[in-house]
């Protein structure tokens, strides 16, 4: 990022500020952006930084977790169970979060306003089994990975358990709050190999603006407006060529990219500049088919990619030429 860090982003809710560690954040005034978003809500719990262990499960929450843990992944009537127990959990909570161990890491997860980590903490076995079990066989221990649209760290982390001491992860998170938990996730481990980092990850550098979907945060998008148009926040953005030479990245593994939609934003000028020894093996993107305005598997399959599988949610490839369109 550069070095005008401390500056105002914008006169709404923005400011920059450099971490001990070098990691560029992104400071939100919550009272400013409802200013300037009506509509828009910042729970109390969204930045709480009390030691981990704080927000441990108790009672019948803590009962219902782990009951809706051990529901099976494809029973229609499981999964109307764990909503319902879910609810019901959910309105004891009272607002709080908690404190859990899941895929092998700590994580704090508020499940109010974030279907991940509604997710995550509830069913964990739910959350893109079919992906993460992709990634953890093609993954080797000193593997590169990319997080782009991290959310709370889900998958960073997941990674971050079974792979290495020398492997390396960038998480990359836009949301000023929503960072805010990702690098308390991270902060709660010992993995020592995951980097969370500020900005949005688009088209061209700069600038942009992010919409904001108070509903569901990892809805929100640079490129989708749709209902909550009014909720919108400026932050810093970055090509991926630009993220990866500024981290000194010369290799990638796999990408996850999960951007409500900006999936071609990202990958089109990527493909076309990015030398080839930076394409990644293998990619699970966020099938954002109806809102890309290019064919996005057909520009893959040009630069070598099989679509290996398609879920719910995401589209798999892996990378079996290593040659370029002409």
């Amino acid at each position: 990022m550069s070095s005008g860090a401390g500056a105002p982003l914008s006169k709404a809710a923005m400011v920059l500020r450099a971490t001990t560690d070098g990691v560029w954040r992104v400071a939100l005034d919550g009272a400013r952006l409802a200013a300037a978003a009506p509509g828009w809500h910042h729970p109390g719990t969204m930045t709480d930084t009390s030691p981990y262990g704080t927000y441990a499960p108790t009672g019948l929450v803590a009962r219902i977790a782990e009951r809706t843990q051990k529901l099976p992944e494809h029973s229609w009537r499981a999964r109307r169970m764990a909503m319902f127990l879910r609810r019901l959990a959910i309105s004891m909570m009272r607002g709080r979060p908690l404190d859990v161990e899941r895929y092998g890491a700590r994580m704090r997860l508020h499940p109010y306003n974030n279907n991940c980590e509604k997710k995550v903490l509830f069913t964990p076995q739910f959350f893109d089994p079919q992906e993460r079990a992709f990634l953890k066989e093609r993954l080797r221990d000193d593997a590169v990975f990319l997080d782009i649209g991290a959310n709370i760290g889900a998958y960073a982390l997941f990674v971050a358990g079974f792979t290495g001491r020398r492997a390396r992860i960038l998480a990359v998170e836009p949301q000023p709050d929503v960072f805010d938990r990702l690098t308390f996730n991270i902060g709660q481990n010992p993995f020592g190999t995951v980097k969370a980092i500020a900005c949005a990850v688009a088209d061209k550098s700069g600038e942009l603006t992010l919409f904001i979907d108070p509903r569901n945060r990892g809805e929100s998008s640079v490129k989708i407006v749709g209902t909550h148009k009014n909720a919108t926040v400026r932050v810093p953005a970055v090509t991926l060529v630009e993220l990866c030479r500024s981290e000194g990245i010369e290799r990638i593994d796999a990408i996850k990219l999960d951007v409500e939609g900006a999936e071609d934003l990202i990958l089109e000028p990527f493909l076309r500049d990015a030398p080839a020894s930076l394409l990644p093996s293998v990619l699970v993107i966020e099938n954002g088919a109806d809102q890309w305005q290019i064919d996005l598997p057909n520009l893959l399959n040009k630069y070598g990619y099989r679509q290996i599988a398609r879920t719910r949610l995401n589209l798999m490839f892996e990378r079996v030429e290593p040659s370029r369109p002409a």
